[in-house]
């Protein structure tokens, strides 16, 4: 659109960023000498009943937001077909453009000061019933101010929901949100909360940090797989200036689990700041969540809910493939899910520097296991065809290393290669799939660092095999083990470790009448 063109009353002035869901353009206010940033969304968007009904409901909750943190919502409306929104114009930058003059990352007070303020205008928002869920550094705006500290507003609550009414405001199979921040439980559709934006948060807060987001991959289903498996990274093996505490408190933001999270905004940025200048008191406001006053224990640098120690390196593994079960969970709480078709949001760059955040729908083609798909086509009644899907009882797999840590299929694969997979825990808790490469017939050696139960030989029609089952530990509870080899050609070059229930017997009985 033209400069002068005069649209919903508004007079177009110039450009301020464009994205795949519209164009924000500056526009002087019909009736008051006032300049607004005025998004006019895509006709395709726009036309999409749907999301039409959504946009408006949305827009008008964001209306209701009144805090220095956060930029206005003026009006909403449709004009020639398009949807627009008119909002506070913000005259300054926002964090993503300021990330390009610091490519290494900020002065960690100027990045303590962005995370604050930002915390502020989110934890504000969730008082008030709304999620963000697109957390990043281009949706976090610095307004120029002679003289004065630059005041730092959150943008675009244009995709904000209210937190009692996803079911309502979210379209099946679609995660609203730019992938680099997209915490767990937004790619695989589960239920949101203000816990969701504090995980954005603290991926925007490492990226102030370092330059770079936390899980830079080559592809989105890499970056997805990362967000649900690979461990949080630490700070300070890009900087070896930071504290070490803020490895923890990265860590802690970022926690596959969100009870295991910061419970707000605020108290992320009071463990960040609290790590950066421990002798400093920080004040908290008031968070809701705890009856009668603020919450401060669980603002502690270290603490031991996240998993890692203060220096927030990952305990060592140990080597069994039994203990390796068993770290996973320190490792992930949350596994590789989703449908195929599965939509997601992610940010489209453009030769006119956003002055907030754009996203637009692209969509993701079904993926299956590549290169190992032998794997699954081995068993495959039992495993899901591919990292979004899911298997027999909800089994959600993804390909690890021997390590058990996250990584893409190679092509062509390493000679063991490794299907990690988490069930519903009835009984299945894991399982880890290993077969050879070469379909060279994989021996099964009895894991002697568990108790043993029982052995012996199975048989299901035409198809047989030898088994062990015994007893380990699970977080220092007692956890069915149970070892399966198989004599059928078709996948003799493979074998299952599962792990769950109270006792082996328990997962022979389940072996018995899960799918062949």
């Amino acid at each position: 659109m033209r400069p002068g063109t005069v649209f919903a009353g508004y007079r177009i002035l110039r450009i301020l960023g464009r994205g795949g869901m519209g164009t924000v353009y500056l526009a002087r206010h019909p009736r008051m000498a006032r300049d607004d940033a005025l998004k006019i969304l895509s006709p395709d968007l726009s036309a999409d009943p749907e999301y039409s009904a959504r946009f408006h409901r949305e827009a008008e909750l964001a209306a209701r937001l009144d805090h220095p943190n956060v930029v206005a919502v003026w009006d909403r409306g449709v004009e020639e077909g398009r949807l627009w929104i008119a909002m506070q114009y913000v005259d300054g930058l926002d964090a993503d453009t300021l990330l390009e003059a610091h490519p290494a990352g900020l002065e960690v007070d100027t990045a303590l000061r962005i995370l604050d303020a930002a915390a502020h205008g989110l934890d504000a928002a969730h008082r008030a019933g709304l999620l963000h869920r697109d957390v990043k550094p281009a949706n976090i705006l610095l307004e120029r101010r002679a003289g004065r500290a630059e005041r730092v507003y959150v943008s675009d609550f244009g995709i904000a929901k209210a937190a009692n009414e996803s079911a309502m405001l979210t379209a099946p199979g679609m995660v609203m949100a730019t992938l680099a921040y997209a915490a767990p439980e937004q790619i695989e559709a589960d239920v949101l909360d203000q816990r969701t934006d504090v995980y954005a948060l603290g991926c925007t807060f490492y990226e102030l940090l370092t330059g770079s987001p936390p899980f830079p991959r080559s592809s989105n289903a890499e970056v997805m797989t990362a967000h649900l498996l690979a461990p949080a990274p630490t700070a300070t093996s890009r900087r070896a200036d930071l504290p070490v505490e803020l490895d923890t408190v990265i860590a802690r933001a970022l926690d596959k689990d969100p009870a295991r999270r910061y419970a707000s905004c605020g108290a992320l940025a009071r463990g960040a700041r609290a790590a950066c200048h421990p002798g400093e008191v920080v004040a908290g406001e008031e968070d809701p969540s705890v009856p009668g006053g603020l919450r401060t224990g669980d603002d502690r640098p270290g603490d031991r809910s996240t998993g890692m120690g203060t220096s927030g390196a990952p305990a060592p593994r140990p080597r069994s493939v039994r203990a390796l079960l068993s770290a996973v969970v320190a490792l992930v709480a949350v596994v590789t899910a989703g449908v195929f078709g599965l939509r997601v949001v992610a940010a489209q760059e453009s030769s006119v520097p956003p002055t907030s955040g754009t996203t637009t729908t692209a969509p993701v083609t079904p993926v299956t296991w590549g290169s190992y798909d032998f794997m699954a086509q081995a068993f495959p009644a039992l495993l899901p065809s591919g990292p979004f899907t899911s298997g027999y009882q909800g089994l959600r797999c993804a390909t690890v290393d021997a390590k058990l840590d996250a990584l893409a299929p190679a092509d062509p694969p390493p000679a063991l290669t490794h299907l990690w997979c988490r069930g519903d825990s009835n009984p299945v808790r894991q399982a880890l799939v290993l077969c050879n490469a070469d379909r060279s017939p994989s021996m099964l050696t009895r894991d002697t660092e568990v108790t043993p139960e029982g052995e012996g030989d199975w048989q299901r029609g035409n198809e047989r095999g030898r088994m062990y089952w015994a007893v380990g530990t699970f977080n220092g509870a007692p956890s069915g083990i149970l070892q399966i080899g198989f004599e059928d050609p078709a996948r003799n070059f493979c074998q299952l470790y599962v792990s769950g229930g109270a006792s082996g017997r328990q997962l022979v009985d389940w072996w018995a009448s899960a799918p062949a």
